[in-house]
């Protein structure tokens, strides 16, 4: 069996952490965008990150991705100043600086390391 790239195991990761994101909060299949409140089918929904995915520290955490609609998320750049306020008082106020740190940590994750993330959110799906 051949081996998968590196970057296919890397966007397997985002698909299924992405639907993790989008689907564990949804009541009956909708869920709501953290910054502007629109309620929507989980599939219609974004995951959005508070700290740009090119952090890998930050890239697939719980705390730094919840989901939000394509207008907050992509077209307003995901709507960050209200993303803040939402974190602040999910979380506390000290929280997003401290998202911000972990994030300026690099990291290199192993092939093995994002498999075991796949295998870990794969079976958090399938327990929803």
């Amino acid at each position: 069996m051949k081996k998968p790239t590196r970057k296919s195991l890397v966007t397997k990761l985002d698909t299924v952490f992405s639907q993790y994101i989008r689907r564990k909060d949804a009541v009956n299949d909708i869920a709501i965008c953290v910054t502007c409140g629109k309620k929507d089918n989980w599939k219609k929904l974004q995951c959005g990150h508070f700290m740009s995915r090119r952090h890998y520290n930050t890239r697939w955490d719980e705390d730094n991705c919840h989901v939000q609609c394509a207008g907050c998320n992509v077209f307003k750049a995901g709507e960050i100043y209200l993303y803040n306020k939402y974190l602040c008082t999910k979380f506390d106020n000290n929280f997003p600086d401290s998202l911000y740190a972990k994030s300026n940590i690099s990291v290199k994750f192993a092939d093995v390391d994002l498999i075991d993330m796949i295998e870990k959110y794969t079976s958090l799906l399938e327990s929803l």
